[in-house]
């Protein structure tokens, strides 16, 4: 098996080779950090992360750079809006995107570049691109010349003349062309600024990626990914802009997730349809919510909904409910044979399709089924009288490569109050007792409290709801 990756460059899937062996450099587009990040943001966080270990089971050393946009109009309005600064705007923000990406089993990137903090670098790289030619300044402002960059269009695969329709630019008649775009802005009055060759301003939103991406990984990327909605304008101009210093390929792979849905219609602020991870999070356990943005491949669109939110929940109780039989029968398996022969060639085969999918460009749709292959072995294994320890040993140890990968179940503290103690002894009493009333009281009584228990013929267990 080799890994195969699609490349939106080429429009087809590709072997993939790293540039140097065992090496892998990553550069996904971080959110814009004026407010709290929604699904939308948490669908490639999530992907990438699994991409990112993925790479990292493939035993590759993986350099993950994501970026924070951290100042920008929508910054300077909400400082505004909340009578701050930028600055504070920025931090209040960038905290809550590191909660929400902690509360979703996201691991932080090896690196998590802000804009204000490498503006040296930035205007660096643009003072480049005018010693070049690729740019020029005008009235404090500084324009990228899009035709001067012959192959611009070759990531969205459009003609530069047919794409001047599809950008959202200003009259400005300050441009030598239309389609230019702007790499510096010149600082309006009372704005937050910093000072440069043309005078005080900050940089366009293209550029910031292009300066950090060369600064922290290097002329060439392994990967370059993020939303599909960043294709045009966004990558494309970095393209232009890292090409046109470099001579080199900007990444030689290019992958971008697809859209997501709230109940078959496009997220939009304009139908305030939109929903907050934060809020997700409150109603949702953290493992169905990445249940969900993996259950759809990565490259179609992904539909919300609250049905597929309760079927996800569901899914993933199936999951930890067979982790956590498992687990617990281990106290009471046979220790003195050895695995089952022919169950261990069953969950290899389990493992090999897992990996035979995820080295299929990350189909996580079809590595889920794997998984739930392994719950069926799982629970199929467990209605046996007896159970050899090694053959549970030998389940665990595929499930969590498996989930190492996808993360899809963790265990969470489990803390019992000194009440509900008191209930359970109370319940095991009644029971022993053949107070059948009593118990089955106690137990809709914990349930109410989201304990579930079940007796097993190893002894009572309790979990969460």
């Amino acid at each position: 098996m080799s890994l195969q990756i699609y490349n939106t460059m080429t429009r087809m899937k590709e072997q993939f080779v790293s540039l140097t062996p065992g090496e892998v450099k990553m550069y996904v587009c971080g959110p814009t950090v004026y407010d709290y990040i929604h699904i939308g943001n948490a669908r490639p966080m999530i992907f990438f992360d699994v991409v990112r270990s993925y790479l990292e089971n493939q035993q590759y050393k993986v350099d993950y750079v994501v970026n924070f946009t951290d100042v920008d109009d929508k910054l300077i309005r909400k400082a505004e809006e909340l009578d701050t600064t930028v600055i504070e705007v920025a931090e209040r923000f960038i905290a809550a995107y590191f909660e929400d990406l902690e509360g979703l089993g996201i691991r932080r990137a090896t690196i998590h570049p802000r804009v204000t903090e490498n503006m040296d670098i930035i205007v660096q790289f643009i003072d480049k691109l005018v010693e070049l030619g690729y740019a020029y300044p005008k009235e404090g402002d500084v324009y990228f010349r899009t035709r001067k960059f012959a192959s611009y269009g070759k990531l969205s695969h459009q003609k530069l003349d047919e794409l001047q329709f599809g950008i959202r630019i200003e009259v400005d008649k300050r441009k030598e062309n239309p389609e230019d775009f702007v790499l510096w802005k010149a600082a309006k009055p009372g704005e937050i600024f910093w000072e440069s060759p043309w005078g005080q301003g900050r940089p366009g939103w293209h550029i910031e990626c292009s300066a950090m991406a060369r600064h922290y990984l290097g002329d060439t990327l392994d990967i370059h990914g993020g939303g599909q909605d960043l294709q045009f304008p966004h990558h494309e101009c970095e393209c232009a802009q890292s090409e046109s210093v470099t001579g080199k390929p900007l990444s030689n792979y290019w992958m971008h997730n697809g859209f997501i849905r709230i109940d078959d219609e496009k997220m939009s602020k304009s139908l305030g349809n939109g929903i907050l991870v934060k809020d997700l999070r409150k109603n949702h356990k953290p493992a169905a919510i990445r249940y969900l943005m993996l259950s759809t491949h990565y490259r179609n669109p992904l539909n919300y909904t609250d049905d597929t939110m309760t079927q996800a929940e569901n899914s993933i109780e199936r999951i930890a409910n067979a982790v956590s039989n498992v687990k617990h029968r281990l106290s009471a398996s046979d220790t003195s044979s050895p695995a089952d022969t022919e169950l261990v060639g069953r969950i290899e085969a389990i493992r090999s399709l897992f990996h035979e999918k995820m080295q299929d460009d990350f189909n996580t749709p079809d590595a889920i089924t794997a998984v739930f292959e392994w719950v069926n072995e799982a629970n199929l294994l467990l209605q046996r009288e007896v159970v050899q320890q090694a053959s549970l040993q030998a389940l665990l140890q595929v499930f969590d490569e498996m989930n190492e990968v996808l993360r899809l179940y963790w265990e969470e503290e489990q803390l019992l109050d000194e009440e509900v103690e008191q209930l359970i002894a109370e319940r095991i009493e009644a029971r022993s007792s053949k107070n059948w009333a009593r118990a089955d009281e106690i137990r809709d009584l914990l349930s109410a409290q989201g304990i579930m228990l079940e007796d097993t013929p190893q002894g009572m267990r309790w979990r969460r709801k």
